[in-house]
């Protein structure tokens, strides 16, 4: 990679379907999205690229836009990094944008936070067309309940209880700025703001929700489990299945893309 008076640092916004991969971070056996989208990065510019991401996702994870910043090691237009990166990816990842910034923008560092959205489809019938797009409940769940229960969450807090015993996060102390509960038909449709998430933070949080909902806890209890500060008392982790990483957002001046046209797809 060539230094940074030479570089053009850009950003880039990916999409993709987290099922078969390993999660976001490269790992030994490549079967990663970020080595998938570096191998296709380098193929296109014809020598190694590294890139850095807004926020790692766990394995069956899916990310609508996932942002990622580069120094380009080589000159192409603005249009190309996205149709020639395209090129060399599987037909699961796609690189939905592309942007100049200035030298000193991170995709994490740089970041005010993050969102993510959960589908789950609630049904007698496990998902067939939907498998591995929406999580799945048999009980009904009732919504009010729900959003008492998320409420005890907004705010800044100590989210220990919603952790994973391997979290590599600094701290667990993250603000939760909104968590929105809405019924679309069949789905379930749960929105989660926060300035960052430790690892398996949604996932957690909605076996809790999902608990609450369906009867079998009290919408207090989520307060009990926060203040516990410890995973065992929690619910467990809620499966991947409908999991999204709707993507990061960042000050104006960045002129970040918040949104692409997979969000459009989704119920």
């Amino acid at each position: 990679m060539p230094d940074g008076h030479n570089a053009r640092r850009i950003a880039l916004g990916v999409a993709y379907r987290g099922t078969r991969y390993h999660g976001w971070q490269s790992q030994p056996d490549g079967q990663t999205v970020q080595d998938e989208l570096e191998k296709a990065l380098s193929a296109f510019a014809a020598t190694p690229v590294k890139t850095v991401c807004a926020g790692r996702t766990d394995s069956g994870v899916h990310g609508l836009n996932q942002v990622v910043h580069l120094d380009a090691p080589v000159h192409r237009e603005v249009s190309s990094w996205v149709r020639g990166s395209n090129r060399f990816l599987p037909g699961d990842i796609a690189v939905q944008w592309c942007r100049p910034v200035a030298g000193d923008f991170h995709a994490r560092n740089s970041a005010r936070g993050r969102q993510y959205r959960f589908l789950v489809l609630e049904s007698p019938v496990r998902p067939a067309l939907e498998q591995g797009v929406c999580g799945w409940v048999f009980r009904p769940l009732d919504p009010a309940r729900m959003q008492q229960a998320a409420s005890y969450l907004i705010g800044e807090h100590d989210f220990t209880s919603f952790r994973a015993a391997d979290c590599q996060a600094a701290s667990p102390v993250k603000q939760m700025r909104r968590i929105d509960i809405s019924r679309h038909g069949a789905y379930w449709r749960f929105d989660f703001d926060a300035s960052a998430f430790v690892q398996h933070m949604v996932r957690n949080i909605m076996g809790c929700l999902v608990a609450v909902g369906a009867g079998r806890q009290p919408p207090g209890w989520m307060s009990e489990v926060l203040a516990a500060r410890d995973r065992d008392v929690a619910a467990p982790t809620f499966p991947p299945d409908g999991l999204y990483l709707l993507g990061p957002y960042y000050d104006a001046r960045h002129e970040i893309p918040n949104h692409t046209a997979a969000m459009d797809w989704l119920p």
